[in-house]
């Protein structure tokens, strides 16, 4: 989230996020505040920042996190309810962005290989920016 205003108060001052990047967010509050025993169902990687789908997951619980937190009353338990609960059992479950890494070693996960559609192939091909020919 860049450190940019992410909502007013009622006196029209635009406010700050509370953590001024994803690594303080994750480094400061999620890993000391959601512990979990480590191996077999949960897992988690130490270099988490190596694996694109936890950045993005952990990307939108940080964005969810500032703003729901400015909602006072039942903002954070929907936090919880709405983001959290979803999240984590993938995010450190067996299968999920960290399955082949243990807390203290890094394995890089294996990419799918990809063979490219023949052009035209898929209708969604066409770019929605251009008109069709006549």
């Amino acid at each position: 989230m860049p450190v940019e205003d992410i909502a007013t108060n009622p006196a029209g001052e635009k406010l700050k996020p509370l953590y001024p990047s994803l690594t303080s967010w994750v480094t400061t509050h999620f890993v000391p505040m959601y512990r979990r025993t480590l191996g077999g169902e949960f897992r988690w990687c130490a270099q988490w920042w190596h694996h694109g789908e936890a950045i993005s997951r952990l990307t939108a619980l940080w964005y969810a996190w500032e703003a729901m937190r400015l909602q006072g009353a039942t903002g954070m338990a929907l936090w919880y309810r709405d983001h959290l609960d979803h999240q984590l059992p993938v995010l450190l479950g067996p299968r999920g962005p960290f399955y082949q890494c243990t807390e203290s070693e890094h394995l890089s996960p294996h990419q799918a290989r990809v063979d490219p559609a023949p052009l035209g192939w898929l209708a969604s091909d066409q770019s929605p920016f251009t008109t069709p020919d006549p």
